[in-house]
Parts: structure tokens; C-alpha cells; sequence
């Protein structure tokens, strides 16, 4: 990262995080109902991701799998703002104006842990309204004693039946989750925008728009893999503290993937794998490609 521009850093965010969403979505409620249901010692089942993306649109149509967007599409911003804004000028700050253009880790993880750690405040209670909108859908075979009529509609009555502190189940699996995910996210696509950039001047082929719009699906694709595979249990565990319907069950998501590892085994804590990872390549590689396009535009000088 060059120069860093202040304020632009985190207006480039915004529209990473409204690329996400408009990408991501879809694939995040299947991943969702698939976490959400198929844990569950008894009631409804999926086969896989495309049985259960086939059934939502059977019974809910399109707008099924954009269930709970509202909310997503308000967090995804501002999360997206602070997580590359704080990224960013942390970076900067760490390598000391430092411009070799190689990929430092020692600024790297600490800067995306630290933006991750950040907004897993914002981004708990904005995915606990979704999950729960987003688990409600009509093709649930498990009763649901409280129906929702919208995201504020849900966040009112999460607050009413379990107070200011039930919006924010899920909190300590959010908090490792963004953390340890945005570190390996960064990391992964720093290092591999880096030697791609590396392998196109040795072949001597000049940069252009195509090739930069190319490498950063690639890296950013690449990063959202990564990253996935690696916090997968713990957005499991944070699935179901978020949705679970016993206000006295545990929030400790070591416990709750303890219990899921006996009765599924380590499938069942990777549940939602296949979505998950088929929507972190093209979801995470619409947020670098207008991060990276956003960043030419108001610019922000870059190594």
C-alpha cells in the first residue's frame, strides 16, 4: 500500500462491501439454512447446497435467497468501510512508509486483525438479524415461534425477549471469526497479487486495465477461499448461538462444535462448505476488484 488517502480508504470499502453483498448473498442463505438445519439432530435436511438453493426458490422464489439482504447490505457497507479503511492506514502505520512493494506480514496480520476484531461489534447483531430472518423461510419444517416482519422488526424483538445483550449472541465466534479471517484473507491476497504482478513483469507484459481487473479476481477470489476454509467452524457455531431458540443454551462455540463433532463428526462443522467456498470466490473477488477500482479513482497511490 502507498500513500494512504485519510477518508478514501474507507469510502473504496463501501463499495467492496455493496459488490459482497449483491454477489454473495445468495449463496450465504444456503449456507445458512444448511448450518442452521443440517446440525439438527431431527427435522429438515438438505442434500447438499443445490438441493437446498433448488427448494428456497421452489417455495419463496428469488427473493428467498436474498432473505435478510437488508440488513447485510447495511453492515456489509459499513463493515466493509472500517475493515479496509483501519487495514489500510494500519498497514501504513506499521511499515513505516515503507514502500519495498513486497508483501510484509508483520503489517499485514496485525492490520486485518485488528479491522476484523473492530467490526465483529458491528457485524454480530447485523447477522444475527439476518441468519434469523433468513432461517424463518417457508420451507422451514421447524416452528418458528416468532415470525418477523423485516430486519428492525426482528432486531426489536430479539431486544424485547432477551434484552440488549441478546443482539449480540454470537459474539466471541464473531470476534475470532473476523479476526483470524480477515488476517488470512489479507495475507493470502497480498501475496498472491504480489507475485502475480511479479510474473507479468518477467514476462514483460505491460499492465493494463484487463490484467489488473484479472489479477484481483484471481488474488481476491483466492483470499475468500482461504479465508473460508480456515473460520468455517466458527461461523457454524455462530449460526446456531445466533438462531438457536433456548435463551439458556451455551454461547461458548468451542462447546457447541464439541457437540456437533460427536453427533456429525467434522462434517458437520464444516456444514455449508460447498456454498460457502463456491460464493467466497467470486463474492470476495467483486470486493477486490471495486476496492481496487474505487482506490484508482480517488487516488490513492498504491505500490
Amino acid at each position: 500500500m502507498g500513500e494512504s488517502s485519510g477518508y478514501k480508504d474507507y469510502i473504496a470499502g463501501v463499495l467492496a462491501g455493496v459488490a459482497t453483498v449483491v454477489v454473495g448473498h445468495p449463496f450465504d442463505t444456503v449456507k445458512v439454512k444448511l448450518q442452521k438445519h443440517n446440525t439438527e439432530a431431527s427435522g429438515l435436511k438438505y442434500k447438499n447446497g443445490l438441493h437446498c438453493a433448488a427448494r428456497v426458490l421452489k417455495t419463496e422464489g428469488v427473493q428467498g435467497l436474498y432473505r435478510g439482504a437488508t440488513s447485510s447490505f447495511l453492515g456489509m457497507a459499513f463493515e466493509s468501510s472500517l475493515v479496509f479503511g483501519i487495514y489500510s492506514q494500519t498497514k501504513q502505520f506499521l511499515q513505516g512508509g515503507e514502500q519495498s512493494g513486497k508483501p510484509q506480514p508483520y503489517a499485514i496480520i496485525p492490520s486485518a486483525a485488528f479491522g476484523g476484531a473492530v467490526i465483529s461489534f458491528i457485524l454480530c447483531p447485523t447477522e444475527l438479524v439476518k441468519c434469523r430472518m433468513q432461517v424463518q423461510g417457508t420451507d422451514s419444517l421447524v416452528a418458528c415461534p416468532s415470525r418477523y416482519s423485516g430486519p428492525l422488526d426482528c432486531a426489536l424483538k430479539t431486544v424485547k425477549a432477551e434484552g440488549l445483550t441478546g443482539i449480540f449472541r454470537g459474539g466471541s465466534a464473531t470476534l475470532m471469526r473476523e479476526s483470524l479471517g480477515n488476517a488470512t484473507f489479507f495475507l493470502v491476497y497480498e501475496h498472491v497479487r504480489h507475485h502475480m504482478h511479479l510474473r507479468l513483469k518477467d514476462a514483460s507484459i505491460s499492465r493494463t486495465h484487463l490484467t489488473d481487473v484479472g489479477i484481483g479476481i484471481l488474488s481476491g477470489g483466492l483470499g475468500g477461499i482461504a479465508c473460508w476454509c480456515v473460520v468455517l467452524p466458527l461461523d457454524v457455531a455462530k449460526t446456531i448461538i445466533q438462531t438457536t431458540q433456548d435463551r439458556n443454551s451455551t454461547r461458548n462455540p468451542f462447546q457447541i462444535l464439541t457437540s456437533i463433532y460427536r453427533s456429525s463428526g467434522l462434517r458437520g462443522c464444516y456444514a455449508g462448505l460447498g456454498p460457502t467456498v463456491i460464493r467466497a470466490f467470486p463474492a470476495n473477488a467483486a470486493a477486490i476488484v471495486s476496492w481496487e477500482f474505487a482506490v484508482k479513482m480517488l487516488g490513492i497511490r498504491r505500490d
